[in-house]
């Protein structure tokens, strides 16, 4: 465990990240995609998950790598390059604030049985409250729910406006891909 790393984080992470992250089995692999400045990636690991970070800036990659050695750094293009995670599944997927349409088929290939999804971005209606304000970065009503329904089973969806940590438009899904559902893990 990173000491103190997630005390220091906690302020910054996603609560809906933190509720749903102890349902990634314990000591699994994670896969944070597009990382961004790796609070999530910083937060799962001092919960002693197995994380890789993507994310194509370099610069945050390093950080990342320097506060956490353990964490498997990757710079990779998602949007303009190849998929890196041909062959590899994981047994949660995190994603906060990113939306990249393209990537959403590729995510539920690299999830693991039994592995879970958590996802939280920004959807139409964001446009009020600044950037994102590009429809291409904004998901439709439902959209997380309609990519996911046939493939995984849903633990909890939210959509909608939220105040904090500003105010915003938001759209929120976990999801778990369970052999059998009823089972406990």
């Amino acid at each position: 465990m990173i000491p103190d790393m997630t005390q220091h984080m906690s302020e910054m992470t996603s609560h809906w990240v933190e509720r749903f992250m102890p349902l990634i089995a314990a000591g699994g692999s994670v896969l944070d995609l597009a990382c961004g400045g790796g609070r999530h990636s910083l937060l799962l690991a001092g919960h002693g998950y197995r994380v890789e970070a993507v994310d194509r800036d370099a610069g945050s990659l390093a950080e990342i790598s320097a506060r956490a050695p353990g964490i498997a750094t990757r710079e990779a293009d998602l949007e303009g390059g190849p998929w890196p995670y041909h062959g590899r599944a994981f047994d949660g997927i995190v994603v906060t604030n990113y939306l990249y349409r393209p990537l959403l088929p590729l995510l539920l290939n690299a999830l693991e049985v039994n592995g879970v999804l958590i996802y939280e971005t920004f959807m139409v209606g964001n446009e009020r409250f600044g950037k994102p304000s590009n429809p291409a970065f904004l998901l439709r009503p439902g959209e997380l729910l309609d990519v996911v329904r046939r493939r995984l089973v849903v633990v909890a969806f939210e959509q909608g406006e939220v105040a904090a940590p500003r105010p915003a438009v938001v759209q929120r899904l976990c999801a778990t891909r369970r052999i059998d559902p009823l089972l406990p893990q």
